[in-house]
This record gives C-alpha cells, structure tokens and sequence, in this order.
C-alpha cells in the first residue's frame, strides 16, 4: 500500500517538476550597458567590464540601450571590434539617436531596434566645434563602417523568380553614412551625408523593429521570460568621473604645488612631499585611464620637476634650468587635459583648450597664494601648529652669536697684496695663504698692496692703505 502510494505521488508530481525545470530552462538571462552619453575610453573600459560581467553569468543576451551623438573614433572601433568578436548575441535598442560613434557601434550588433522618432547615421568624423576632419580620418571611419557592414553577411532573398545573394547590410549605404560625396540612386544625393529614420533603415536593412521600451525590443526577439541584468559602474570608475573633472584636476594641481612648496620650507619632514606625489597620481592616472595623459605628457611632467629641482638646489638662481622647468609642469598638465595627438590639436576645439588653461593656470597660482598663506598660518613661530618643524630661532651678533670663521675676524686690520685685478672681485695673498677678496674702492692692480677693511661671510673687503 505504501509503495502504491508513493508511486502514485511520483506519477503526480514528475509531470510539474517537468514543467518547473523547463520554465527555468526557458527563463532567458539578458545583460543590459546603457550607452547614453558620448563615447569615450571611459565607455569602452565599462564595455569590457560588462562583457566580463555577462560571460561570467552565463547571459543569453547583450542588449546595448544607447541615446548617444558620438564620440571618439577608436573608443566606437574598439566597441564595435568588441561586439563583433563576442559569443554571446549582441542587440541594441536606439533610443532616439545613435549618430557618429554610435552608428559604428550599432551596425556591429546583430539586431537593431530603433524608437519611434529616432534616427541613425551622420558617421561623420568631425571636432568638438562641429567641423569635418581631413580625409584621412574621414577615410578611416569609411573603411570601418564598410567593413562593419560586411561583417554582418549576406542574406538570400528572391527576386522575381530569381533567388540571389545581397548584403545584409550594404556597405555602400554604411559609407554613404561619412561621406556625402556618395550617390545611391533613390536613397542619398551628393553632398548629403546620410541618416535613416526607423522606417528608412528597416527598409534598407538597418533596422529590424521599432520599439518604445526594451520589454518591447525583448518580445520582438522572441522572449518573454528573462531576468534582465544591468551594468552598473563600479566605485572605481565613479572614482575616475570625479577626478577627471575641472574642478578637481585645479584642486590636484594646488595640492602639487603646495605640497612641493611646503618641502622646500621644510626639507626631510617628507610628508608635503608625500602629500605632493599623491595628488600627481590622482591627477594623472584617471587621465591616463581616460586615455587623455600619454607616456610623454607624464615624462614632460617629471623632467619640469626635475628641471625645478635643479634649479632650486644644484645652481641656484633663476635661469635656463628653472623657466624650462616651469614651462614644462606648465605644458603637461594642460596637454594631459585635452585629447592631443602628439601636438595635434586639430581634434581638440578652442572652448576645451581654454577651460584646460584656466584649470591650470588658477591650480597653479592657487597653489603658491595657498601655500603662502598657510606656510604663515601653519609654521609661525609663535602660534603655528608645526611651528616646532621650522627653524625660526635668530643667533643674533649682540648675543654673541658669529656669522664668520673666527680665523677671518683676526684678519681685519691686517695687509697684503692683490693676488689677482681686484675689479672689485678677486684673489689677495696675506701671510702666505690666499683669500676672496672684494674692494671696497675701485679698481686694483695686481701686486698692490692692501688691507682688510672689513669682514664678512667667508669674505674679505679690502683697500688701498693710507698714505
């Protein structure tokens, strides 16, 4: 009877523990990267993070949600590279518009929806201030929408009674998207430089729906049960997006130059200078990491310390050494500032120069006005918290206190004869040893006789005697 009655219980529940595991089965795992800002190193390291990110949970689907008007060429080329190399299916859904960078990056997906009212395509490259690149960036952004285009394949369709092969998305038409020199009868003249609507890039193969929402953009693909995944930025790269900008970047620079000015009020304490070395790294490595600071515009910075350095402690003055140092502090931190080729500035527009100057520039003088301002406040000798770091204590003459050698104040009073012209500078030999010398008169011979006058630090002044 027992036995019947578990029989009878597996013969029930058998069938829903099937159906429970297929319903799970059926349960699609989608991972969702909003693209909804331009296209910068930032957004291809965050793509490669959350391709990682889906590989390691298995993820059925990659869905790209973008509302972007472009960005930096090789950031999209990366991303697009990224997108055609990956396992997992890639779609995005436009969200109003994919232009530039971003028309790149969509044709790379293996679908695209688009939202009603949307639009895709003005692949042109052009700088901040919205002016065409010269050709050679506009031709390679020409062979890369072209070779995108191929990557997609081709596809049969019948034409008549005709089967024939024809490209799923034409190159032609993906080219047409950066130079408006192209004509493709009944789609684009000269002189325009192409972007489709939804219904235009549906019939011309670029799109394959429209969608309002990304549930709708998921039942278009056939899947109405899933577990959607979002990208999330990680504190690092919230980290990175506070320190790249403006304000932050002067208050780093401020840091540099007070922490270096405090040393040098200092010496051996160490922490300004640890304090100095921390800002540099928090200003250059989201920079580099941003892909605006190279290798050089770092080395330009720390031959300018150097220079500094040298200036301050090897051949003091203010010369050669010391304005080249300033120059090229000067020089690295603007340039790692703003997207330069190697001195190219033709991607770079007057507006973003001008802000990287003015960073600089108030970093920088407000670094020394703030330095000054709490090197008082910090190290008085009398009320100053660190007033015990600084040596503030005066030996003063009257206390008995002596700024000479001993042996040179016995020389005062005492004659010889001019080693060398003294004019006013020179050498003079007293009781056989030879001495610096300065006048305190005019020009004399050499071989004439003189006398300490006076006597200073490890100096002599010396006359002519008197008659």
């Amino acid at each position: 009877m027992n036995k019947l009655r578990i029989l009878l219980a597996v013969m029930l529940f058998l069938p829903v523990t099937l159906f429970a595991e297929n319903e799970s089965n059926d349960r699609k795992v989608v991972y969702k990267l909003n693209m909804k800002d331009d296209i910068t190193r930032a957004t291809w390291r965050q793509t490669q993070q959350a391709f990682e990110a889906a590989d390691s949970l298995g993820a059925d689907i990659f869905l790209i949600h973008m509302n972007t008007y472009g960005g930096t060429v090789l950031d999209a080329d990366s991303i697009r590279t990224k997108i055609l190399q990956s396992r997992i299916p890639v779609h995005v859904f436009i969200d109003n518009n994919a232009a530039s960078a971003g028309a790149l990056i969509s044709i790379a997906c293996d679908s695209i929806y688009m939202r009603s009212g949307g639009s895709i395509g003005a692949a042109t490259v052009v700088n901040q201030t919205g002016q065409s690149m010269p050709d050679k960036y506009q031709s390679y952004m020409r062979s890369t929408m072209r070779a995108t285009a191929e990557a997609k394949g081709k596809k049969t369709v019948i034409v008549g009674n005709d089967t024939i092969e024809q490209w799923r998305r034409d190159p032609k038409i993906a080219e047409a998207m950066v130079d408006p020199s192209f004509f493709i009868e009944g789609i684009i003249d000269t002189g325009k430089v192409l972007t489709f609507t939804p219904a235009e890039a549906i019939e011309y193969g670029f799109c394959e729906g429209v969608a309002e929402n990304v549930p709708e953009v998921l039942q278009k693909l056939g899947i109405s049960e899933y577990t959607l995944i979002e990208y999330q930025p990680s504190f690092i790269e919230r980290i990175i997006g506070f320190l790249v900008s403006p304000v932050i970047s002067g208050l780093l620079i401020m840091a540099i130059i007070g922490g270096i000015y405090f040393e040098m009020q200092t010496p051996g304490i160490g922490f300004p200078l640890g304090v100095a070395i921390l800002a540099a790294v928090a200003y250059f490595a989201p920079l580099y990491l941003e892909g605006l600071a190279e290798h050089w515009e770092i080395l330009l910075f720390l031959v300018g310390l150097v220079l500094i350095a040298i200036e301050i402690f090897v051949i003091p003055g203010f010369g050669v050494a010391g304005i080249s140092g300033v120059l090229l502090v000067f020089v690295a931190l603007v340039l790692s500032l703003i997207e330069n080729v190697v001195f190219d500035f033709e991607p770079v527009d007057t507006q973003r120069l001008g802000v990287a100057i003015m960073t600089v520039v108030v970093g920088i003088f407000g670094g020394f006005i703030l330095s000054l301002y709490l090197g008082n406040k910090l190290f008085s000798a009398h009320s100053g918290p660190f007033k015990n770091l600084a040596l503030n204590t005066v030996q003063d003459v009257k206390d008995g206190y002596l700024n000479v050698d001993s042996s040179f104040i016995a020389l005062k009073g005492k004659t010889g004869t001019a080693q060398t012209v003294l004019r006013p500078g020179g050498k003079v030999l007293i009781n056989g040893e030879v001495y610096d010398a300065v006048t305190e008169g005019g020009f004399i011979d050499r071989g004439e006789e003189i006398v300490v006058v006076k006597v200073g630090t490890a100096q002599l002044y010396v006359d002519r005697p008197e008659e």
